[in-house]
Formats: structure tokens, C-alpha cells, sequence
């Protein structure tokens, strides 16, 4: 797998309000309320639902992931960058179809209402109109907050990481976005996640197909919703809810069906551009022209093996205008010949043109292509592999230990550990006056640390320090000059 050394995160720290009649945290009603002395039990020790604490081994497992899809953001020259967590509620309404129910709004907070970010594309959008930017190829890694039905199982949270990538600006058709898919390949590829499949459709041949199938454009957003749901409902519970709960009639969802359950590649892309209904429809037919583009690119940066047009894909979100794209890991071939069966979706994506105008005073429009990672799913999966495997994970990078074989050395554990410290060399010692010798070997071995730099009575009057490799066992005097070069050359990779 692809591992990246992991990225540091301070913890924002926030001070809590003061209780009002100028009570302190410490009066006897907060004392009661805690469960402190002369009150009950305290509140429920538990993460709120749809949430979790990572651990230092999961943490560590984290940054890593994080830091391998970062690797390959940059290696398509995106630049980092960060918006806020709140946004106003107005900033996201209106953009997420039915998916608005799923945002966090908060209560007036000093005269603005705020909602708690749902995805990083949104506030994306409203930072280029804001700044009236028209170019930016970014990358973005943060949480985000949803009003879901968890299931932890499968990484499904309330609150979670996004990874997205988007490239904002005009620019000749398809080119971005087969980049967009290249970048979806590359990482799932460096992951070792096992086989996958990329889908990909286009929000303008989707409308024409329901356009040609006698679909009031008024229901074209909710028929897309549920149109979406294909991947986890079969088709009749999909026509059910078309007829019973969207209002379309029997025949018009029988001839939805007939496109829907139809995938494939360049082949079919042919077929429906002789489509005796799509081709006689403006934007269907300018979809199906992007789309067979759109595979020509993809079979020269050498990806097509893993890409398959699938019309019923359809993505719930309003914002999308173009190319629809979505990433599910694959099942094992089953007995019989059976097609290997999703397991869950990665990665997706897609082209969202007018989002950027809808902030726009003068409602200029900057053209948008982007993907977003599903880490949290893609981190389930490497942690269960991972308590599977039995394999222990190094919570620290600490390169060596500074150890005494004798009491009264604490002088010259903490000189020698200081050197270490202003060389830039990750070190520790015990926190204790004189610890035992054995306790502290024993110690870089529960932990991982593969050199310990010992020194006692006679190391001082020799001048050296003796280095031990922690693995092998096996010790060495070094010249205390010479230390830090020895140090450094047996921790090269």
C-alpha cells in the first residue's frame, strides 16, 4: 500500500459558556449536574450517535489513508485549501434535493442562521463566486456533518471526512473530467482495495431519457432520486416507488426501465446515439457525444477496463449538469458465473456548471468538475483487514530511547536526550528518576522503537554511548560526537 508519514492535528480547544447568575463550573448545582460529590450518577459516558473516537491506532491508520489520497491530489498539482464548518443556512439550501433534510441547522446565533456544513462542493462554489474566481484546480480533506441514519458498519456517520478534488474553470470538453476518473483509478489502485468498478453517466442524457419516456420536467429531479436507488433496491421496488410515491404512470416507468438497466462501454454509447428517441433529443444527444469523448480519453491514459456506462446511475444530488461518475469496490466472482456485486460506493463525482452562478450576483457561471473520496468507507474496510490480520500498529514515530543501566543518572539521560531533541531526532525516555534497565528495553519493544542509546557510569568516562538495536539485540559503543551521524545513518530507509 501506498503510506505517507501522517499528518499532525491539533485539536481545537473551546472554552464553554458561563453559566448565568455568575455561577463557575466548580458551584455545588455543577458539582450535581456532573454527578460530583452530593450529586447522582453523571451523564452517559458515549460518543453522540453517528460519531466515534479514534484511538492512537486508528488515528494512525487514518492519517495514513488520508495522507496516500493527498499524495495523489498533488501529484496532479492541486493546491490545499479550507473553508469553514458553518455556512449560512441559505449558502446551502436549495442545492441538495432531497438530501436537505440530512443538514444540520443550528438556532440563531448572533443574528445569522447557520447550518453545519454537507459536503465540501457547496461552500467550494460559494468561495469562487465570493472571490469572483474563475481558475482553480484544489484539493480539500475535511469533515463534514449529516442528519443520516448511521450505520457504522459500513462507514455510514454523522460526522466524517471528505476527500474531494475539483477543477474549476473553462476548459475544452472531457479533458478534466477523464482526469477526474484517472485520479478515482489511481487511488483505489494504490490502496490495494481489491477489484473495483468506476460507473459513469451524464445528468443530460438522463433528463432526455426521461424526457423521450414522457416525464414532466417538474419530476425529472425526484425521478433522478430514485432512479439512484437501483443500486441498493431491485427494479420493482425502484418502478413501485415511481408509480406509487413520484406520480409517474405505469408506462412511462416500464420505458424508463428499458434504458435504466442497460451498461456497458464505447458499444453502447454507439447504440443510443441511433436510439430512435434519444437521438432526436438536443441534450441527450449532446450527452451521448461527451460521453463517447469522454471513453476515447479514458482508453489513452489506459483506464477503460475498470469504467462502465451505466444508466442508472444517477447521483440525488440537484447540483450535477454533465458527467456523473461513482466508484464501488467488487465482490469475488460468485459460483456459477455470476458478475461480481458491489459492496459499497468509495468514491463519486461528477460536473456541477451552474452551481458556481447560483452565488453569483450577476449569476455568472463557472464550469466545475470534481470527485470526492469516500474515506470513511475505505477506512472501515483497511480496519477490519487490519484487526484481521492480527497486525500490531506503531502509535509513535519515536526513533530512539534514551536509557540508564544505573539510580542517579537523570542528569544524563536528560543532556543526552536535549541533544538528541535540537538534532531533530524523535527520542523518549522514562518518566522516572532511576527506572530498571530491563523495564525501559522492554519498552522499546512493546512500542516499537528500534534503537535505545544507553548511558552510564562508565559510558561517561569512556566518552561513548552505547547503542543498542532493539530487534537484533545487539550493542555497539559510539564516540558521543559521532552519535547523531551514527543515529541518522542507521535510520535511513
Amino acid at each position: 500500500m501506498l503510506w505517507l508519514r501522517p499528518l499532525a492535528r491539533a485539536p481545537l480547544r473551546l472554552r464553554p459558556p458561563r453559566p448565568a447568575g455568575g455561577c463557575g463550573l466548580l458551584c455545588p448545582q455543577a458539582r450535581v449536574a456532573a454527578g460530583g460529590p452530593g450529586g447522582g450518577r453523571g451523564p452517559p459516558l458515549k460518543t453522540p450517535k453517528g460519531t466515534r473516537d479514534h484511538p492512537p491506532a486508528q488515528a494512525v491508520l487514518r492519517d495514513r489513508l488520508l495522507a496516500a489520497v493527498v499524495a495523489v491530489f498533488k501529484r496532479h498539482g492541486a493546491a490545499a485549501m479550507d473553508t469553514p464548518a458553518l455556512e449560512l443556512q441559505e449558502t446551502l439550501t436549495g442545492k441538495y434535493g432531497e438530501e436537505v433534510k440530512l443538514i444540520y441547522q443550528l438556532q440563531d446565533q448572533g443574528g445569522e442562521l447557520l447550518a453545519l456544513r454537507y459536503d465540501l462542493t457547496v461552500p467550494f462554489a460559494r468561495y469562487l463566486a465570493m472571490n469572483k474566481i474563475t481558475n482553480m484546480k484544489r484539493y480539500h480533506v475535511a469533515k463534514v456533518y449529516r442528519r443520516d441514519n448511521p450505520a457504522t458498519t459500513r462507514g455510514r456517520y454523522r460526522e466524517f471526512y471528505q476527500c474531494d478534488f475539483d477543477i474549476a474553470g473553462q476548459f475544452d470538453p472531457m479533458i478534466p473530467d477523464a482526469e477526474c476518473l484517472k485520479i478515482v483509478h489511481e487511488i483505489l489502485s494504490d490502496l490495494q482495495l481489491g477489484d473495483f468498478l468506476i460507473k459513469v453517466n451524464d445528468r443530460r442524457i438522463l433528463n432526455g431519457l426521461f424526457a423521450v419516456c414522457g416525464i414532466p420536467e417538474s419530476k425529472f429531479i425526484t425521478t433522478c432520486s430514485t432512479v439512484d436507488k437501483l443500486d441498493k433496491m431491485p427494479w420493482e421496488e425502484v418502478r413501485s416507488e415511481m408509480v406509487g410515491e413520484k406520480g409517474l404512470s405505469p408506462e412511462a416507468a416500464d420505458r424508463i426501465g428499458e434504458y435504466v438497466r442497460l451498461h456497458g462501454g464505447l458499444e453502447l454509447i454507439e447504440r443510443l446515439l441511433q436510439d430512435p428517441r434519444l437521438s432526436q433529443h438536443k441534450l441527450a444527444k449532446e450527452g451521448l457525444g461527451d460521453m463517447k469523448l469522454l471513453f476515447e480519453y479514458l482508453a489513452l491514459l489506459g483506464i477503460t477496463g475498470k469504467i462502465s456506462f451505466d444508466l442508472s446511475l444517477a447521483r440525488g444530488l440537484d447540483y450535477y449538469t454533465g458527467v456523473i461518475f461513482e466508484a464501488v469496490l467488487l465482490q469475488q466472482e460468485k459460483e456459477h458465473g455470476e458478475e461480481p456485486a458491489g459492496v459499497g460506493s468509495v468514491a463519486g463525482g461528477g460536473r456541477y456548471d451552474g452551481l458556481v452562478g447560483m452565488f453569483d450576483p450577476k449569476g455568472r457561471k463557472v464550469p466545475c468538475v470534481g470527485v470526492s473520496i469516500g474515506i470513511e468507507r475505505i477506512f472501515s474496510i483497511l480496519e477490519q483487514r487490519l484487526e484481521a490480520s492480527g497486525e500490531k500498529v506503531r502509535t509513535t514515530e519515536t526513533q530512539v530511547l534514551v536509557a540508564t543501566p544505573q539510580k542517579h543518572m537523570i542528569a544524563a539521560r536528560l543532556k543526552l536526550i536535549s541533544e538528541l531533541w535540537d538534532a531533530g531526532i524523535k527520542a523518549e525516555m522514562l518518566y522516572k528518576k532511576d527506572p530498571k534497565l530491563l523495564k525501559q528495553l522492554q519498552y522499546c519493544e512493546d512500542t516499537g522503537i528500534p534503537l535505545a542509546a544507553i548511558v552510564g557510569e562508565q559510558e561517561l568516562a569512556d566518552g561513548v554511548v552505547k547503542l543498542r538495536d532493539v530487534v537484533m539485540r545487539e550493542e555497539v559503543d559510539i564516540p558521543r560526537e559521532k552519535l547523531i551521524q551514527e543515529i541518522r545513518r542507521r535510520l535511513e530507509p
